[in-house]
């Protein structure tokens, strides 16, 4: 695992590089955002933004959600996958906000994990960007990936034993941004297929470079 500094310094250079630490899908109310993410499964984020002005355009409240036709909300979420599920998740979560949250989005794990179709990484970005909780993690598979080969976490593929490595090893003011800016970088940089190594400059801290480069000697 990482010393102390180092997992700094990996902070602070990905904050030089992505000062902006936004989720990069578009909302405009809480309940959109966790819908929102439920939408990105399996799906890019660009594609859920493209599709979710129309859907709140046609459903514009809460309670318009819940009373919808599970059929008319899969046309508007038909491409991003899996839309039968997604489509019965909106509406099943639209109704459970209004009958036992008031209407709003809860603001704890417990209560978050008892909706339709929300896991951990859900809640953690809901609790994280809506409710400006410290010490969540979001191991979504650019976390998973990337921190795996940082040496932040010791490789697993399992996102609760990364959000648990991560959560003992980041600063818990630090850890939201942290992730939605290892996102960032594993679209720009770190890419799955085709990683940039040379161009990173993340590599003074990166056990993945660090390898290969000795194995290369």
């Amino acid at each position: 695992m990482k010393k102390h500094d180092d997992v700094l310094s990996i902070i602070e250079e990905l904050k030089k590089l992505y000062p902006d630490d936004i989720c990069s899908l578009n909302y405009e109310k809480d309940y959109e955002l966790l819908f929102a993410v439920r939408l990105a499964a399996q799906c890019t984020d660009e594609r859920v933004n493209q599709i979710t002005p129309a859907l709140y355009e046609r459903f514009p409240t809460l309670e318009s959600l819940a009373q919808a036709d599970v059929a008319e909300v899969e046309r508007y979420v038909h491409s991003t996958g899996f839309f039968r599920a997604k489509a019965r998740d909106i509406v099943l979560a639209s109704q459970m906000l209004l009958e036992k949250y008031g209407g709003k989005v809860p603001d704890n794990m417990d209560d978050l994990l008892k909706l339709p179709g929300v896991g951990r990484k859900t809640a953690n970005l809901i609790l994280g960007d809506v409710y400006n909780t410290p010490g969540v993690v979001v191991a979504d598979t650019h976390c998973i990936r990337i921190t795996g080969l940082l040496g932040l976490t010791d490789g697993t593929k399992d996102p609760a034993k990364v959000e648990s490595q991560l959560r003992a090893v980041l600063p818990p003011d630090e850890s939201n941004a942290f992730c939605h800016r290892v996102v960032l970088h594993g679209r720009a940089v770190c890419i799955a297929r085709r990683p940039q190594c040379q161009n990173c400059t993340l590599r003074p801290w990166c056990s993945h470079f660090a390898k290969t480069t000795e194995e290369t000697k």
